[in-house]
């Protein structure tokens, strides 16, 4: 199937301001359905969830629906789906939690291409719990993390794996099954970061072979929140803290205080409209066409700009795994890429510089903590975006 660029961007308020995004890997722009999803929630009759009042019906069948879709998004259980505040916040509230169950003599491994938000929870969580943190790393010519670079660093003792579906610097895409094999050999637990993998990408989480799979609807065109997929059996064997009268029931018991249910029906709302850019007959069907679809989409438009941008006079490219998401990283000698940020932003596109919070990785390439300029592409980018980008940087370099 084709993918009709105009027609999605059609759906997208924001974009009427003119402004080319290309900080979606940072958040992406927001369908007008989304939106009035958020707003209808909030403003219709509503309250703690429950069985007896409109109000609490309603709340109770919005979440159950976010479950759902969520679930549909991801090939997961919705019985295992957990919301809360941000990713970086579950990934902090599982780590404390498994935690418990380690001492010294445990091992933890992380790996150097990640957000630290999925290194510092672990690397926190190991420290207190007299654990081991072992790091496995990437090549920084190739921008490869392959699955002999963790099993090299696997032992007996290993209890946890750390690992990125996708960098959210550099793009790298690193091959979680094989991974995943190994980890699951070694006899430890397989923790995914799926934020940047999730935007743009069709998910699997069973065949990825991940124990836990985190994710951000803002990264795939919805609200402000964060996922947790599991199963339902492996959750069921924790044991978080909670408040005293809240369910133990699960996955409630891992979703601490009153869910944001107007940001539940617009995450829902999100997955609604990716599904419907595919073709099939049930929403996971759909979904899986919708993504495949987008991804071929988006990787002729990188090619594009990656070609172009490589042309420019000293511009270096750090994206060059041969299996990554639509994410550029860039750099020039001797220029201060923030420069060229607010150059750009000048000039109504928007390309943010820095690490963006994948401090080893940015550390581990040699960029230190300054990183580089960042061009990510979304659904609702196209070739005018890149023109539009590539002649902002051609005017920055002649300045």
């Amino acid at each position: 199937m084709s993918y009709d660029v105009a027609s999605v961007r059609a759906h997208f308020p924001s974009l009427a301001s003119g402004t080319a995004h290309f900080d979606g890997p940072g958040g992406t722009q927001v369908p007008e359905q989304v939106g009035r999803a958020v707003a209808a929630t909030l403003t219709a009759p509503i309250a703690n969830r429950g069985s007896v009042t409109a109000a609490e019906r309603v709340a109770d069948e919005t979440v159950l629906a976010a479950r759902a879709a969520v679930a549909d998004l991801l090939g997961a259980d919705p019985a295992g789906v957990v919301f809360g505040r941000s990713a970086t916040q579950l990934t902090f509230d599982l780590a404390r939690t498994l935690a418990a169950g380690w001492g010294p003599g445990d091992e933890v491994v992380v790996t150097r291409l990640d957000h630290d938000a999925n290194i510092r929870p672990w690397v926190l969580a190991a420290e207190n719990a007299g654990a081991t943190v072992r790091w496995a790393a990437f090549d920084p010519a190739t921008g490869e993390l392959t699955a002999d670079d963790v099993a090299a660093v696997l032992t007996d003792r290993t209890r946890l794996v750390a690992v990125t579906g996708a960098s959210n610097l550099i793009g790298t895409r690193p091959p979680i099954a094989a991974i995943a094999e190994r980890v699951h050999a070694a006899g430890a637990l397989l923790v995914v970061d799926g934020v940047h993998l999730t935007a743009h990408a069709p998910v699997d989480v069973r065949t990825l072979g991940a124990d836990v799979f985190l994710c951000s609807p803002y990264k795939f065109l919805g609200p402000h929140c964060g996922v947790l997929a599991a199963d339902p059996g492996f959750l069921a064997t924790l044991r978080p803290g909670k408040l005293l009268p809240s369910t133990d029931t699960v996955p409630e018991r891992f979703e601490l205080g009153t869910l944001p249910y107007e940001l539940l029906a617009g995450t829902t709302a999100a997955v609604d409209f990716l599904a419907a850019l595919g073709e099939g007959g049930s929403r996971r069907e759909r979904l899986l066409t919708a993504m495949s679809t987008l991804e071929e989409y988006e990787d002729g438009l990188r090619a594009d700009l990656e070609t172009r941008l490589a042309a420019l006079p000293g511009v270096r490219l750090w994206s060059r795994a041969a299996h990554r998401t639509p994410t550029l990283l860039l750099t020039v000698d001797g220029r201060d890429p923030a420069d060229a940020y607010r150059f750009l932003a000048d000039r109504g596109v928007n390309a943010p510089a820095g690490h963006f919070y994948a401090i080893e990785a940015s550390r581990w390439l040699g960029l230190g903590d300054t990183g580089g300029l960042r061009a990510g592409l979304a659904p609702y980018s196209d070739a005018d975006d890149v023109d539009r980008l590539v002649t902002g940087l051609r005017e920055w370099l002649a300045t």
